[in-house]
């Protein structure tokens, strides 16, 4: 496989100039036994990496909403939070934390699984401190509901996926 694709990365673009070659071109230049040989060799090499070559490869299109958002400022905090029509989930985190690192993926998981009935903002406590101060934030990670502007719930500290899904469930009212 490897060796495929090393032919692969060598021969396509030799290939492509060829066959982007005028006729006139390649009638001259196949008078030539040395290049005659060659384009014979690079077509029959081209057999096993066409049409993989011949058109590049796409990844499946997978659309995927943007459920969470990092807080610029106290204004972006106001606009996007506290004045929200849905409910949001504010994750309070720092840079430097590990369970922060280890919780962020696991609540935009929980949060994709409710399909845009609420969304999350990110707020790192080291470039917001003002808002971690207005909000009692003494430790990392702190998750806060907010519905209509109020906080509904908190928690500190790791949950797991379905203690997740439980705290998103009854942010939302269900």
């Amino acid at each position: 496989m490897a060796y495929r694709l090393l032919i692969r990365r060598i021969y396509t673009p030799l290939i492509k100039d060829i066959h982007q070659l005028p006729a006139s071109t390649t009638i001259i230049a196949s008078s030539s036994s040395a290049f005659s040989t060659f384009l014979q060799s690079a077509t029959s090499r081209s057999s096993f990496l066409s049409p993989s070559c011949a058109q590049p490869r796409s990844l499946p299109h997978i659309s995927s909403r943007h459920v969470s958002f990092n807080v610029q400022d106290q204004e972006d905090f106001t606009e996007r939070v506290i004045n929200s029509e849905l409910p949001v989930l504010v994750d309070f985190h720092a840079q430097w934390c590990g369970p922060c690192r280890i919780l962020g993926p696991r609540l935009e998981k929980a949060i994709a699984k409710q399909k845009g009935r609420v969304t999350m903002a990110k707020v790192d406590i080291d470039d917001h401190t003002d808002l971690a101060i207005e909000y009692g934030v003494s430790a990392v990670p702190t998750v806060l509901a907010i519905r209509g502007g109020n906080v509904i719930d908190q928690f500190v500290g790791i949950k797991d996926e379905d203690q997740l899904d439980s705290f998103v469930k009854k942010l939302i009212g269900q």
